[in-house]
């Protein structure tokens, strides 16, 4: 199957900074794994720059803005893990919601698969997830399989380029948030 290479539609800039001003309902992602392997796991770009990933975070906290709950949005390079975008979305949020958010990317880092499919795959078992790799107690608590990460690939590129992470919603909103903000800006 061919994967999807996604362009950033030239009017995804203006809409990056104009906040949203109502609520929109984040769609849920699929649980199912072969599903999710096409629709929403990862996603490949023609290209990804910092300037696309300033334009992501910023889409991404326009969308998120409206909600009553405050979000860590946080883009990182996946080679050498440097925060390229990074804010919150209100007040509220704890040193916790970093923990969450670097969980979230080692989980990506490692795997080369999305939190929500980790989730999805380990039914949520956190005992099981750290049985089947033979971690430690420390270790494990290194990683996430809850949503809300989801690799970068670029065409071209062998291997995750970036991730992006939002923490602070339900973790199936995380993920959807993202793959939603992707799905609208880019074709």
């Amino acid at each position: 199957m061919a994967i999807k290479v996604w362009t950033r539609r030239p009017e995804a800039e203006q809409r990056a900074f104009q906040p949203e001003t109502s609520v929109r309902p984040i769609t849920t992602p699929p649980s199912d794994l072969e599903e999710l392997k096409t629709n929403g796991n990862s996603f490949t770009f023609d290209a990804f720059t910092v300037e696309d990933a300033w334009v992501l975070g910023n889409l991404l906290r326009s969308r998120l803005l409206p909600l009553p709950a405050a979000t860590v949005i946080s883009i990182a390079l996946a080679n050498n893990s440097q925060v390229i975008f990074q804010c919150v979305t209100g007040s509220g949020v704890m040193p916790d919601n970093e923990t969450w958010v670097q969980r979230k990317r080692n989980t990506v880092m490692r795997w080369g698969c999305s939190t929500w499919f980790m989730h999805c795959k380990y039914d949520g078992d956190e005992a099981a997830f750290k049985a089947k790799f033979g971690m430690s107690e420390d270790q494990a608590s290194k990683y996430s399989i809850h949503g809300g990460a989801i690799p970068i690939h670029v065409r071209g590129v062998e291997g995750v380029v970036a991730v992006v992470v939002v923490s602070g919603l339900k973790q199936h909103e995380d993920h959807g948030v993202i793959a939603d903000v992707i799905r609208e800006n880019w074709q």
